[in-house]
């Protein structure tokens, strides 16, 4: 009798596959990459265990205001530097060209996936709407599987109260190999942030550094401490968005802050050329920790950003690039 080939949608929709038979048929389960930073910094991710670079490539607008070709030149570059976590979404889009930007990173990941530590979100609450969201995810990507999987953009204390379903598919993926991890990200609920850290047993936060409705939701004293008690991996994003308010601040300033923070591990930064990846690498290697005074001074420095209203980004509703 001829043994049925299984598929993933197969193992997406029916969840029936155990996790011997998948590790059986999955390489990437079978074997864990052994990722090469070069000479740039890294640092173990929380609960994790893998040892990162303080620095993600974040693949969302700015990554896909790039001609794809220089795109995927900054991805293969990324590698060979070090700069192995790359972060993407299902959602990111370019407005223009409607190119996906995990499909760009597909064409990179087909030869050589086993760089890369790859994280991507999933937008949806609908449970088999997730599972749809997953399929074309590992279908862009020329992947099966992912190393870190997330919920995305977290945007009300509400919303973080009624994910237990959503939690239940991600952990089934995970039992099934089809990510090492799980976590979450968002960027205008510090209070729904530090509830889903608290409570869901997850592995992981992405949170972005701004204070949300005029400064009255502080996630770098309440979110990033919940997710730090819980041992999850931590990493900021929208590094470096206060200069649009604060232009006297300048992009290195900024990453020195985001990777002074007490309890983040690294940001994750999205760039649209090689030569501010080449900048942001030389950053990176030369990083040095602001010192208590700086750090008073550089929050003091952004506060006008942290009570902007103006931001659309910092809005309710917002994904990068892509109102919800």
């Amino acid at each position: 009798m001829k043994k049925k080939e299984i598929t993933r949608r197969d193992f997406i929709e029916t969840g029936t596959i155990g996790a011997a038979a998948l590790l059986a048929g999955c390489s990437g389960a079978t074997k864990l990459a052994t990722y090469d930073a070069k000479a740039i910094p890294t640092i173990v991710l929380g609960k994790t265990g893998v040892r990162i670079p303080r620095i993600a490539l974040g693949c969302g607008s700015r990554f896909l205001g790039a001609e794809r070709d220089a795109g995927i030149e900054m991805l293969e570059y990324a590698l060979d530097q070090g700069l192995f976590y790359w972060d993407t979404a299902n959602s990111y889009l370019n407005n223009d060209t409607k190119e996906a930007s995990e499909e760009r990173l597909g064409q990179v990941l087909k030869s050589r996936r086993k760089e890369v530590f790859l994280g991507t979100k999933l937008g949806s609450r609908d449970p088999d709407e997730i599972k749809k969201q997953f399929e074309t995810s590992l279908s862009r990507l020329q992947t099966d599987h992912v190393d870190l999987l997330n919920m995305h953009s977290i945007n009300s204390l509400e919303d973080a109260q009624n994910l237990g379903p959503v939690v239940k598919v991600l952990e089934d993926f995970r039992s099934q190999g089809m990510t090492r991890f799980i976590g979450f990200s968002g960027h205008t609920t510090a209070e729904g942030m530090a509830y889903t850290a608290e409570n869901y047993g997850l592995d992981f936060m992405l949170c972005a550094l701004n204070h949300y409705q005029k400064g009255n939701q502080a996630f770098e004293k309440s979110a990033v401490p919940a997710a730090a008690k819980n041992n999850l991996g931590v990493m900021v994003m929208k590094v470096i968005r206060p200069r649009e308010t604060v232009e006297s601040l300048t992009p290195k300033q900024l990453i020195r802050y985001a990777l002074s923070l007490p309890n983040a591990h690294g940001a994750v930064i999205s760039m649209n050329s090689l030569d501010i990846m080449k900048q942001n690498i030389e950053i990176l290697k030369s990083f040095k920790p602001l010192t208590e005074t700086e750090m008073e001074n550089m929050a003091l420095a952004m506060e006008p950003f942290y009570r902007s209203e103006k931001l659309e980004w910092m809005q309710k509703g917002y994904q990068d690039g892509v109102w919800v």
